[in-house]
């Protein structure tokens, strides 16, 4: 509060001797205007003061004399008006001045787009990342998650005083979960209740879990007022810091809640943003610490906010040859996806268990839906790549996918919510949770991104998985060595076997002697629809560690 005052008092004082008239003084001198020269001086520096200070605490701008410029702007136009003679000289060319000023930080976004290009440009890669087919990805949607937290609130004491605060996905004890706080519903609530009494938790990745609330009371909380609003709270203790995006809960392994907010500094004359740390503030005592990005404690996992990353992507997207060409020819351009669940960036989270935002991108020219590429960008140190896929490949974007998950259900209303792209098997894939029009949890689509007619639900991420296997290799898609899936050969026995007509093929599943299970189409192999009990095979396969293996060849012996 004391910086605050401070910057207030200089401003005021700046203000106030840039509106005082003192020339018009001099012409009119008598002995009251003497007497009365200490009063109005006295007078224009407090309500300068004041109107300096309302303004900041209540918008918790950061306290830098350049954010200043447009007061400057307005008090010397206003100084140079009420100015006689040579002071009008004088203050006209501070009002000259300001404008020049305003001129030059209003424009900088015209200049520094190469800074900003370098500032986000991504190391490129060409093969999209593999996902363990033994693991099930954190691909509960948040707005069903949401849903299942508010029917849950019935678990917070005093009900009526709160609501449900702002969605974040975490890691906590190798678990994937969305948290969500308690925050005050209102200001009269917030008088009454003085701290919330805690937050959700729900699986992120098992769509039957319950949400569980967890009692952690919280003083400083987005949703409380004046000094105990967490925002102002911590622009109190870093007055000058720049900050960009909201306030995100995390907790640490202990289930101990901490408000973070990232940091940065303006790329030039207050104009883009590069992020450089973390603040972590505790809500209970309102202790604050502020990190740079390769310090930041182990249990924070979104150090950068997904604000930030969306604003590097727009920038590494759009600014590849300038500003201009961003706007006119839009050679090379490429456009991030707002399609992502938090700023238009989805977080996911890779075999390590590390966070990443994903982003896809398309072109700028309109009705196309091919996918250029995608990033992934590290949550904590802020290091992004970009992967261009298959250049022989064109890959649907994830608009086109959500396009066909909405022509799939058209006549119950169901549409897709946070589509990701996976390589599952060899085949860069859309999986995209789908949800009805009261944000349920209905069932999970696949869609391959190069050959769209290739498409399979099921009621869950394992059971599509499994169905996309069989819908690949009956529709000729690419089931091969490229997945993260060691490629293999074993001979045998068949002890059993299963065979299920679908469509115009036949998937056949069979049991080994290796007491090992696998699955094949006829249309891979045409041969396995004679397959039977006591045949000798050689088998070619995948090792996805799944219970039904996907094979790529069967040959069966007598009959090749």
């Amino acid at each position: 509060m004391g910086n605050m005052l401070l910057f207030s008092l200089i401003a005021g004082l700046g203000s106030a001797l840039l509106l005082y008239p003192f020339s018009r003084n001099k012409q009119q001198e008598n002995e009251n205007t003497k007497k009365a020269f200490p009063a109005i001086m006295v007078t224009a520096v407090l309500v300068c003061m004041l109107s300096v200070f309302v303004f900041y605490y209540l918008t918790n701008r950061d306290l830098n004399f350049s954010s200043l410029w447009v007061f400057f702007i307005l008090i010397a136009a206003a100084g140079a008006v009420l100015a006689k003679g040579k002071e009008r000289i004088i203050k006209g060319i501070l009002f000259l001045g300001s404008l020049l000023l305003g001129i030059y930080l209003l424009s900088a976004f015209l200049f520094n787009a190469n800074e900003k290009y370098e500032i986000a440009k991504m190391a490129t890669k060409t093969e999209i990342e593999t996902f363990d087919e033994t693991e099930t990805p954190a691909s509960v949607p948040p707005q069903f998650a949401r849903n299942k937290m508010k029917k849950a609130f019935g678990q917070v004491p005093n009900t009526s005083y709160y609501e449900l605060g702002n969605l974040q996905i975490q890691k906590v004890n190798g678990e994937y979960v969305y948290i969500a706080p308690v925050e005050f519903s209102g200001f009269f609530k917030w008088v009454n209740g003085d701290v919330t009494p805690g937050y959700f938790t729900i699986s992120a990745t098992d769509s039957s879990a319950n949400p569980k609330f967890i009692k952690s009371e919280m003083s400083y909380t987005p949703s409380s007022y004046f000094n105990k609003k967490i925002e102002r709270h911590i622009r109190m203790k870093y007055p000058k810091e720049i900050f960009y995006g909201d306030v995100q809960l995390e907790i640490n392994d202990d289930g101990k809640p901490y408000y973070i907010r990232s940091f940065g500094e303006f790329v030039s004359a207050r104009n883009g943003f590069d992020v450089k740390g973390v603040v972590v503030a505790d809500p209970a005592n309102g202790e604050i610490e502020s990190y740079n990005l390769n310090e930041v404690p182990e249990f924070i996992d979104g150090a950068v906010s997904p604000e930030a990353v969306s604003l590097q992507n727009s920038y590494f997207g759009n600014y590849i040859h300038g500003f201009w060409n961003s706007k006119f020819g839009k050679k090379d351009v490429k456009l991030p996806s707002d399609e992502g669940t938090e700023a238009n960036v989805s977080p996911i989270f890779d075999e390590n268990g590390e966070m990443f935002y994903f982003t896809d991108f398309t072109s700028p020219k309109e009705g196309v839906d091919s996918m250029l590429g995608y990033s992934l960008t590290n949550s904590r140190t802020g290091e992004a790549t970009y992967y261009t896929g298959n250049l022989e490949e064109s890959y649907m974007d994830s608009q086109g996918a959500l396009q066909i998950i909405e022509k799939k259900f058209i006549e119950k209303k169901w549409n897709g919510k946070m589509p990701i792209l996976y390589n599952f098997y060899g085949e860069a894939s859309w999986l995209t949770p789908v949800l009805d029009a009261n944000g349920f949890l209905q069932n999970y689509f696949i869609v391959s991104a190069a050959n769209p007619e290739i498409s399979v639900y099921g009621t869950t991420p394992n059971e599509a998985l499994r169905l996309y296997k069989t819908a690949l290799q009956r529709g000729g898609g690419s089931v091969d060595g490229s997945s993260k899936a060691e490629e293999k050969q074993i001979s045998g026995t068949v002890l059993r076997v299963y065979k299920e007509k679908t469509g115009d093929a036949t998937v056949v599943t069979f049991f080994l002697n290796n007491k090992k299970n696998y699955t094949i189409s006829s249309e891979t192999s045409p041969l396995a629809i004679y397959l039977q009990e006591g045949d000798k095979v050689r088998v070619n396969y995948l090792d996805t560690g799944e219970v039904f293996l996907p094979a790529k060849e069967l040959v069966i012996e007598g009959l090749e």
